[in-house]
């Protein structure tokens, strides 16, 4: 832990900070949207957010990072009375439209949406993103997701939700598209606005892509001129095999959730050895880890503080999000021992759980309560900075903010926190210009590593047709 805040100041580099929140009352930490002083219940009126994002952006937060899901959790063919009850994610509105509203009454901050792939035909949603960008002037980010729920499979038509490999080769496919929209389809300088010739774009540099793949077919062009970033800033957040090989390839920030620094450091390590075997570099992807604070002003405080939080927590609420629950879609009563829970996720939580409990048999609200103070920080702003300089010297670059309550969480970090992070060289006191990227990476464009790079320029000599296209592609086949 460092003892010296001056010389840290000069040795270590800012971390950048999202506030990590979701358009409903009850996202990560269940329960607390029953507190007096929980502004989340009225997630409706869009003046909590354009107030939430110019606080935020008075404090110089990095960005706002909008978590969403696309149905609900657990047994799709049960009973979804808990989720209602708890107002866990429903109801909740669309994240990306809100983003047009916050873009216009703000000026530095980054606007992070979370879109799942099946919830947007890639056409239409690169459009979306392109249209936000040129509102907020380079400002936004994409949460890539590939979703986890069946209902939420279940609302775009499908049976049940795709397999865990085939749905990041679906993600794979979309992705593809949007980067040869937003690379490829307008080359620089086609957008002319030439009154005295009558000449308002150029053809010669303006290409349709004819995409043609197991899922996609997309003819083009885009319709959008090129945006200040073209690609919005890349988050995801996938922390399985397939979602690290995924980030390497594609992501320039990812959000983990790690119970501690150490566990990061390794999670960090692997995905950053998979940038480089694709063709990248380690400091191409900046990590996040969650982590929500209790801050008092001594330890005392702050103990104290920590008790009246878990006195709001809901046991329901946390166990049904971790989809904990029974046949019929109902929460297990809080005294039931775990080794009587009968679910396809509970081996793992099982593990978790024992770890932590030793001297008795553990039960469901056991689990629901470890949950509420995984990832949390408990102490002064003092030891809070110790530990967030723990977690940068693990690797992460970033934290995602998670409150209890809205405004009160970030109001609270911002008055409390931030200037002893300054102190220390931890957070940045001015915002830089430009966009969200050239903030985040020096630079308003993807870097040539990355592989949506590759289409820059790649369509000038195209297919002029399908029947082209698809010439063309029969001939790769028959040679390969």
């Amino acid at each position: 832990m460092s003892q010296n805040p001056s010389n840290d100041a000069g040795r270590r580099k800012p971390l950048h900070f999202n506030a990590f929140v979701m358009n409903t009352s009850s996202h990560i930490h269940h329960g607390q949207w029953r507190r007096p002083d929980a502004g989340q219940t009225e997630f409706n009126d869009v003046n909590t957010w354009i107030d939430l994002a110019q606080k935020l952006e008075a404090a110089k937060f990095d960005a706002m990072f909008f978590a969403d899901v696309s149905g609900l959790y657990g047994d799709a063919d049960a009973d979804f009375d808990v989720y209602v009850n708890e107002g866990l994610q429903i109801p909740s509105n669309d994240p990306t439209v809100l983003l047009g509203a916050l873009a216009v009454k703000t000026k530095h901050i980054g606007l992070a949406t979370t879109s799942n792939v099946v919830q947007n035909h890639p056409f239409n949603f690169a459009r979306q993103l392109s249209t936000l960008d040129h509102i907020s002037g380079g400002r936004i980010a994409w949460n890539i997701v590939t979703g986890v729920q069946d209902n939420g499979a279940r609302n775009y038509g499908l049976d049940a939700l795709t397999d865990h490999a085939e749905r990041y080769r679906w993600a794979d496919e979309y992705v593809d598209v949007t980067f040869k929209l937003w690379e490829g389809s307008w080359d620089e300088g086609a957008l002319l606005k030439d009154k005295e010739n009558g000449r308002f774009s150029d053809p010669s540099r303006i290409h349709k892509i004819y995409h043609e793949g197991p899922r996609y077919r997309v003819e083009g062009p885009h319709l959008p001129s090129p945006s200040p970033q073209r690609t919005p800033l890349l988050f995801q957040a996938g922390s399985s095999a397939s979602g690290r090989a995924f980030a390497a390839r594609n992501a320039e920030a990812v959000f983990i959730i790690a119970p501690s620094p150490a566990v990061a450091r390794e999670l960090i390590a692997d995905t950053r050895r998979l940038a480089v075997e694709a063709g990248r570099r380690p400091e191409d992807i900046k990590f996040f880890p969650g982590l929500s604070f209790i801050i008092g002003d001594t330890e005392e405080e702050a103990r104290a503080k920590a008790k009246y939080y878990d006195e709001y927590v809901s046991v329901d609420g946390y166990l049904a999000h971790a989809a904990i629950v029974d046949k019929t879609g109902r929460v297990y009563p809080p005294d039931t021992p775990l080794a009587a829970v009968d679910t396809n996720t509970m081996k793992g939580f099982t593990e978790w759980v024992s770890k932590h409990i030793t001297d008795r048999e553990p039960v469901v609200a056991d689990l629901a309560y470890l949950q509420a103070q995984n990832s949390r920080v408990v102490g002064t702003p003092e030891q809070i900075a110790d530990k967030l300089e723990e977690w940068q010297d693990a690797g992460v670059d970033g934290i995602n903010v998670i409150n209890w309550v809205i405004p009160g969480s970030f109001e609270e970090f911002a008055d409390k926190v931030l200037p002893v992070l300054r102190e220390r060289g931890l957070a940045q006191t001015e915002y830089a210009e430009g966009t969200l990227r050239r903030k985040l990476f020096g630079s308003d464009h993807l870097n040539e590593r990355h592989p949506a790079a590759a289409y820059r320029g790649a369509f000038a000599a195209g297919p002029q047709s399908w029947v082209e296209a698809d010439a063309l592609r029969a001939g790769v086949t028959s040679t390969a």
